[in-house]
């Protein structure tokens, strides 16, 4: 007998969405008066291109907010944010009382994330390189602000265990942290993860998740650039400032293939390599990785990710159960089919994920997917570290580990680059099945 798919009803959606965005309530004493009588004034680190999308993202995704201080390394990364902030006013009116950012808040240089978190805001936006992230994120935590900071977290496991340990903190002060896995906010995946969580395919023994696609962009390097400056502008390229593609970009899908298995991998081994993208200006990462990751539970997920021109293109994830599949986002098949209905109004998850965060500062019942972010950050390091070192990377014994990429006092000067990306130290390598 053949069973119909059924239609993701409305109920459903927002009976979902409630529990997809449940926290812990905000102690009084401890509130930031963010309340849904005051504008919320906010600050960006990183005026890249993501950084200027977050920030219009986070002025669409509710009213009495306001951008008010910019900060970046480069002076012209802040003009240019600045004139598309101009752009976005005449295109979009609604915007103009939110962009209040004048030259007294601007700022740039190493410690111009400490003069915007200083600027009497509310809510910090994180959108500068990866390297970065734990710094910041920590000083905007004890400065007693709500963050919102993109994916990935960090880039080794000394920055994830600071992430984890910041992410505690801002759980005891009542501090929202947002992060960039937009997939979170999505109601797609929402409605099937939710399913999944149900026991709608069974007991899941296996995922494949990709991100396989062509090449991003690159800045030629210019004879005025010191090493760092050509680095930091052309972060993608380096493993210590991105932490490699299947950090920065891969952990979208690795992050889906957590929430459907509900833990962290427990081991990986993989291999990649530096076949097509050979040439210096593009750093010294890997073009390509194959991981396969052991879960708790005994189920193996595939991970494949590429960036190479000429390539079949493939975005996305399935997963297999004991009693049926699914693509994570829009169907489940086998004993209880169900997909999403296509007519049905779908918000878009990059600005709803701030619509949830600002919400929950409203409600004073805050989020906090910092440690998620930070246990998926650090399953694609697992993913990176198997396919440099061609050992089994074992959970425990890398979350421990010192490998520390980021140098700890950093200036716009010379810094020589490895002809390939292999991190200095190497994790203790196991058998595939720890003996």
């Amino acid at each position: 007998m053949t069973t119909k798919h059924r239609d993701f009803t409305r109920r459903e959606f927002l009976e979902t969405t409630a529990a997809a965005t449940a926290a812990v309530a905000l102690p009084h004493h401890l509130a930031v008066d963010t309340g849904s009588d005051k504008k919320i004034r906010i600050g960006l680190i990183g005026c890249g291109g993501r950084g200027t999308g977050a920030a219009k993202d986070c002025l669409t995704a509710a009213e009495d907010v306001e951008l008010v201080a910019l900060g970046d390394l480069f002076p012209d990364h802040v003009a240019k944010c600045r004139e598309s902030l101009a752009r976005m006013i005449t295109e979009d009116a609604t915007l103009k009382p939110k962009i209040r950012v004048e030259d007294s808040r601007c700022f740039v240089g190493f410690d111009a994330y400490r003069r915007v978190i200083a600027s009497k805001v509310d809510l910090i936006l994180l959108a500068t390189p990866p390297a970065f992230r734990p710094q910041h994120l920590a000083a905007a935590i004890e400065a007693g602000k709500h963050v919102f900071m993109e994916k990935p977290v960090a880039v080794d496991p000394a920055g994830v265990r600071s992430v984890i340990a910041t992410s505690e903190r801002a759980a005891e002060q009542g501090l929202a942290i947002v992060a960039g896995t937009q997939r979170r906010h999505d109601i797609g995946y929402q409605a099937v993860m939710q399913r999944i969580h149900d026991g709608a395919i069974g007991d899941v023994v296996s995922g494949q998740v990709y991100w396989n696609q062509g090449g991003l962009w690159m800045h030629q390097r210019r004879p005025e650039w010191s090493d760092v400056e050509w680095q930091v502008r052309n972060w993608l390229y380096f493993t210590w400032l991105s932490g490699d593609h299947i950090v920065e970009q891969h952990i979208h899908n690795l992050d889906v293939a957590n929430w459907a298995l509900g833990a962290h991998p427990v081991r990986a081994v993989g291999v990649g390599g530096r076949q097509c993208r050979t040439d210096p200006a593009y750093g010294h990462i890997y073009d390509h990785f194959a991981v396969d990751f052991e879960y708790p539970n005994g189920a193996h997920v595939l991970s494949m990710c590429r960036q190479i021109d000429g390539t079949a293109h493939h975005v996305g994830e399935r997963f297999v159960g004991t009693r049926g599949s699914s693509d994570g986002n829009s169907v489940i098949e086998g004993a209880a089919p169900w997909r999403l209905d296509p007519q049905m109004p779908k918000p878009n998850p990059y600005v709803q994920e701030h619509a949830d965060l600002i919400a929950s500062i409203r409600r004073r019942t805050p989020l906090n997917e910092g440690r998620q972010v930070a246990e998926t950050t650090l399953t694609a390091i697992m993913g990176r570290e198997a396919a440099y070192t061609g050992q089994v990377i074992v959970w425990e014994e890398l979350l421990a580990s010192e490998q520390e990429l980021v140098p700890p006092d950093l200036s716009l000067g010379p810094m020589p680059v490895a002809p390939v990306a292999m991190p200095g130290h190497t994790p203790i390598a196991r058998n595939w099945r720890g003996a």
